[in-house]
């Protein structure tokens, strides 16, 4: 039985990963600063720290494949997707791992937003660790865009950069790709993940106010950034790499089928 840690593992991919990974006969152990005190799941749950580098080696211990998903988009990614990362393959290399997969995100090359840089840098110490590895870049989740239109639901009009650029996926989708990559043999830079579809962040928005029988108006609000004209080029887009199949009506559609609006039902985790 592969042995497999997952950080980030109370995340959106972590999640996802942690179910799929003992659904195919891993011995999932799964890492996060809170884990949950309890759970049915039948898996071990691991206490630790990236940023302060605590309980990392005790995570490791007899772990034969790493899925690196702890990150920090809103918080110190500095600390988290760099130094964490660095910490982590130290601890890897020692640990004797066999197979370091790094998910990371279609386009941050050429997208200057800091958190994309240090997710850039992140990559670059898992290419030049000793540790054999694993690289698999996605585009955004379905879940990220809709969180993002949910902050401003209950506006009276949505202003929006509608020209973005966005091509959305389904995070099962992607945490399929990882799991078929969670073999003992690494496999280096592969090939992106995205979604069936590249819309713009007006399409999105229209559809997201269909699916909730919404009537707000949508407003094209232009930000005069570099980052926001990456997005705009479809720098965070693959139309080579079409890999997922649920598109964005379809994922909205199964969402709030229930009719329970979960803006106010729940917490939205961020990605």
């Amino acid at each position: 039985m592969i042995r497999t840690l997952v950080t980030g593992a109370t995340g959106t991919l972590g999640t996802a990963l942690c179910q799929r990974l003992t659904a195919t006969g891993h011995a999932v152990r799964a890492a996060s600063r809170s884990p949950p005190t309890e759970t049915e799941q039948n898996f071990e749950w691991v206490e630790f720290d990236l940023s302060e580098g605590t309980g990392i080696d005790t995570a490791l211990e007899n772990i034969d494949i790493v899925i690196h998903t702890s990150t920090a988009p809103q918080g110190d990614t500095a600390a988290v997707d760099v130094q964490g990362t660095k910490r982590l393959l130290e601890g890897a290399e020692k640990a004797s791992v066999e197979n370091f997969i790094y998910p990371s995100i279609v386009g941050i090359d050429d997208i200057p937003f800091s958190y994309y840089k240090h997710k850039v840098t992140a990559e670059t110490a898992v290419e030049e660790s000793d540790v054999p590895a694993t690289i698999v870049r996605a585009t955004q989740f379905h879940s990220f865009v809709a969180e993002m239109l949910d902050s401003i639901a209950k506006l009276p009009v949505w202003p929006l950069p509608t020209k973005m650029q966005i091509q959305p996926i389904d995070v099962g989708e992607v945490a399929d790709s990882i799991v078929d990559h969670a073999t003992l043999t690494a496999s280096g830079r592969v090939g992106p993940v995205g979604g069936p579809e590249i819309h713009s962040v007006g399409e999105l928005a229209q559809a997201y106010r269909e699916s909730r029988s919404l009537r707000r108006p949508i407003i094209r609000f232009p930000i005069p950034s570099k980052t926001v004209t990456a997005f705009r080029s479809g720098n965070a887009t693959c139309p080579d790499h079409m890999v997922g199949r649920v598109t964005w009506e379809e994922w909205l559609t199964n969402r709030y089928a229930s009719g329970v609006d979960e803006t106010n039902s729940r917490a939205q985790s961020p990605m």
